[in-house]
């Protein structure tokens, strides 16, 4: 089947679910590496090497509570700071810097303040003192004894995790340059839609704002702003314009609209766009759920990602050309499809890919119950998506199927030449038809 014989009810043609995936992919350039504080490196991906702008550490300091001392005791006490002769000390803390002339750090646990046959103050070695104690250069911590200046400390590629902040902070950054990353931001519409509480009939209960930006993030991108327009066009179009409703964050990459991608008169996106100077990239996807899902560029460059309004729709549009946009923007690659053998026989569905979420029964995909576009139930339990062809699948059949964001990957496949392993029970008998595997899933 080809795009020209997928098509709607007002005969436009809709992109192929595999065409739509690549096409979101190829419509991208990936985002300049460019600074950011450290605080908000976290999970970023580094673009430039981190030196050692001096020896780490950059001055010799004492490892232990105690005293700087240079050559043998008793110690005459001096200063602190100041350069000791040979048999003075002075007192230091735990990374104090060493004065000139110290020798050996003694712990104060291994020495005591007494008095000489003068009745002067001196240090002397305490009953905790070990033999030998303290040795030349002990408890010293030198300088450049972690790194000498100009030392590639973080190497270029690396995913920053919370150890690499702290030594890029040792080494005194403020910023670092990582790979660019598409900032996203949210445009929740319907005047039915509430916001906390127990919805009453006529309303519905926020699902996108709990949970959208959290899964974005979990793609690739920023969490952005979030902000909610009522059903007007004029509200749409106000709310789709350059630095509106959020004129206090960074600019967006990626704006993600829920609702408002049918044909009926109260769906603006299409009209919105188009006033913008915008284009459309993708309208319509020959699949179910999220079929009605939009892709669009307005002439800022940003990019408008407009979702179906029922939830379930949402994120299968969301992962079907969301996740491709965020991965080019970011530069990420286009995930592979896997596959996973089938634990039902599903018909025929001329025309369309249907995306059903499955848990894994007895090592087969089961299409998960309460899967409809306007529920979430489903996929809360699932172990991946599975992508049913027009054609269907038999049981048994692999079928392609991707995991889920926030899921583990998808078992690997067996190679066509693995022999597979005896069966420690005799294998059930396979029955016809279809299989409902929904009383395990209690």
């Amino acid at each position: 089947m080809t795009a020209a014989e997928a098509t709607h009810d007002h005969g436009h043609l809709d992109h192929l679910w595999d065409e739509a995936r690549q096409l979101a992919f190829d419509s991208a350039s990936p985002i300049p590496a460019g600074p950011v504080p450290l605080a908000d490196a976290l999970g970023r991906t580094l673009a430039e090497d981190v030196l050692a702008r001096q020896d780490l550490p950059h001055y010799a300091s004492s490892a232990m509570d105690g005293w700087a001392v240079n050559g043998s005791g008793p110690w005459i006490l001096a200063e602190p700071g100041q350069r000791l002769a040979p048999h003075q000390a002075s007192l230091i803390v735990t990374g104090g810097l060493i004065p000139p002339g110290a020798k050996a750090v003694l712990r104060s646990e291994s020495g005591v303040i007494t008095t000489d046959d003068d009745g002067l103050p001196v240090l002397a070695l305490g009953g905790g003192a070990k033999p030998g104690e303290p040795r030349n250069g002990q408890h010293i911590r030198r300088a450049g004894e972690e790194a000498a200046e100009g030392e590639v400390l973080i190497a270029a590629g690396t995913v920053l995790n919370p150890a690499h902040l702290a030594v890029a902070a040792l080494a005194g950054c403020d910023e670092l340059t990582v790979l660019g990353k598409p900032m996203v931001k949210f445009l929740y519409t319907g005047s039915e839609v509430v916001t906390e509480g127990v919805p009453v009939p006529g309303q519905v209960r926020d699902t996108f704002g709990p949970q959208l930006a959290a899964v974005v993030e979990l793609l690739g991108g920023l969490r952005g702003g979030q902000a909610r327009a009522g059903d007007s066009y004029e509200e749409w179009l106000d709310a789709l314009r350059e630095g509106e409703p959020f004129p206090e964050t960074a600019p967006a990459d990626v704006v993600i609209t829920t609702g408002g991608t049918g044909r009926s008169g109260t769906d603006h996106l299409r009209k919105a766009v188009a006033e913008l100077g915008g284009r459309l990239l993708i309208d319509g996807i020959a699949m179910r759920p999220g079929h009605p899902a939009v892709l669009a560029e307005l002439p800022d460059g940003r990019f408008v990602l407009g979702l179906p309004g029922n939830p379930l729709a949402a994120m299968m549009a969301l992962f079907t050309v969301g996740g491709p946009l965020l991965a080019a923007l970011g530069h990420g690659s286009l995930d592979e499809v896997g596959e996973v053998p089938c634990g039902a026989t599903l018909d025929p569905m001329p025309g369309r890919t249907r995306l059903i979420p499955f848990k894994f029964v007895y090592g087969l995909a089961s299409p998960a119950q309460h899967a409809g576009s306007g529920m979430m139930r489903g996929l809360a339990g699932a172990d991946g998506v599975m992508v049913v062809p027009p054609h269907g699948v038999q049981l048994g059949a692999p079928v392609p199927a991707f995991p889920l964001p926030w899921g583990p990957p998808l078992p690997a496949t067996k190679a066509p030449d693995e022999k597979p392993r005896k069966a420690a029970k005799p294998a059930r008998k396979a029955q016809s038809g279809p299989v409902d595997w929904s009383a395990l899933d209690d």
